[in-house]
């Protein structure tokens, strides 16, 4: 076989055999198919698609491409993965929370690009904070401390970090196939027990309708299942951002409120919703109730927030140096009525124009800048009132604009989102 032959007929909408996957994944890899070649699979795959055989095949050669990790006998290895919003600090939460009823957590995360925040982001807004560990040391903080927040090594599905950047500069990032091999795969290294997926969905999400966003959740979860891993999805509202904070230092600072018990309403529901997903997925509760009640009983009592406070530790990081925030400039309602709408990526593109993100990857990040939403859906403001808090060192009356015209204030109240749009399992 040759490459050509395999664009053709994939471009012809034929399907791909587990070996002819495996051919061009590990010609890619190696560097015998060269980028131009794999281009233009991508893109044939990107018109016709794949069944559910080509996916999963796509995402085990991919897996294979790189190491695994491996864990000695001991609790449930779980984690979760997000799709991506603006604000969603979930992770952040969710890894030490679950890592306090006594599962073990290797959440390997990404940087922010485009609209959505990165979580190793947030985290390096912590003084010290390393997520550039090695495989090895990655399990001696998860055997050690119960959980981990790092990225990605060299080593560990190589594949998916090439078919990646070839995907993200030749237009053929939202192919359902191609997002569901690239998650997974990386899910997958490492070894886990249970997942829970959160894919978002509106007008801050990747996925901008719920249809859009309940397919690609299906395919995830048909992927892990016939991988062998318990896994599940919930399909959360991102027409607004969760919780209130958006930028580094302010979700930190959010994330903290919430490991104390207190925090945002939305944060908190879809964080333990979540996590009883994995709770029940790895047989450590019976049912969602019982999952939840253990969760709330964690987070108030503190004991997730001492195990995020030892994670930051084994990670070089220094809470009690704080995180540094920059002043604030308010933006206040134009007229009195009801927030109808938000334009949910133009408030992260104005986090990304203040600093707080890339335009493309490699750019610095200023950790201490972002918003503060101040009204949300549903909620009734009067003129004069203020609607959000932009946080920079500098004067930015072209962002306070665009924030101020991002929040959207209608005559009538209407409904408030749910936060759960739906459950695949």
């Amino acid at each position: 076989m040759t490459p050509a032959e395999l664009i053709a007929r994939k471009r012809d909408g034929h399907s791909l055999s587990r070996d002819e996957i495996a051919f061009v994944i590990r010609g890619f890899t190696d560097g015998s198919i060269p980028e131009y070649q794999m281009s233009a699979l991508a893109m044939a795959i990107f018109f016709q698609g794949m069944e559910d055989e080509e996916t999963a095949a796509l995402t085990q050669e991919m897996l294979l491409s790189g190491v695994r990790l491996e864990w000695p006998a001991g609790p449930p290895i779980v984690d979760k993965h997000s799709t991506g919003g603006v604000g969603d600090k979930v992770s952040l939460v969710l890894a030490p929370l679950l890592a306090s009823c006594g599962l073990r957590v290797p959440m390997i995360s990404g940087r922010g690009l485009g609209p959505t925040g990165g979580t190793l982001d947030k985290l390096e807004a912590i003084p010290g904070f390393r997520t550039d560990l090695s495989i090895s040391e990655m399990q001696d903080i998860v055997e050690r401390v119960g959980c981990v927040i790092t990225g990605a090594t060299e080593n560990l599905v190589p594949a998916d970090r090439k078919l990646y950047g070839l995907r993200d500069v030749t237009a053929t990032v939202p192919s359902i196939p191609l997002i569901t091999a690239s998650i997974m795969s990386k899910k997958l290294a490492e070894s886990l027990n249970a997942l829970v997926l959160d894919v978002k969905c509106g007008s801050g999400a990747f996925m901008k309708t719920r249809d859009q966003a309940v397919e690609l959740a299906n395919s995830l979860v048909r992927a892990g299942q016939r991988m062998g891993v318990r896994t599940t999805a919930l399909v959360t509202d991102m027409n607004q951002p969760l919780g209130r904070m958006c930028g580094n230092a302010v979700e930190l600072d959010e994330t903290l409120d919430c490991l104390a018990g207190e925090g945002p309403d939305d944060l908190r529901y879809v964080t333990l919703a979540l996590g009883a997903e994995l709770l029940v997925s790895a047989e450590r509760c019976t049912d969602q109730a019982a999952a939840e009640s253990l969760l709330t009983d964690r987070l108030d009592s503190g004991a997730a927030r001492e195990v995020f406070e030892q994670m930051v530790v084994a990670q070089g990081g220094d809470l009690k140096a704080g995180c540094q925030v920059a002043g604030e400039q308010v933006v206040v309602a134009e007229r009195s009525g009801f927030v109808a709408k938000m334009d949910t990526e133009a408030l992260g593109m104005a986090v990304i124009d203040l600093g707080g993100g890339r335009r493309r990857m490699g750019d610095s990040v200023d950790h201490s800048v972002g918003i503060d939403i101040r009204a949300k859906i549903g909620d009734e403001v009067s003129a004069g009132e203020p609607l959000a808090r932009v946080f920079a060192d500098r004067k930015v009356p072209a962002i306070m604009s665009r924030v101020s015209g991002a929040i959207r204030i209608g005559d009538s109240q209407g409904e408030w989102p749910e936060f759960i749009v739906e459950r695949v399992r």
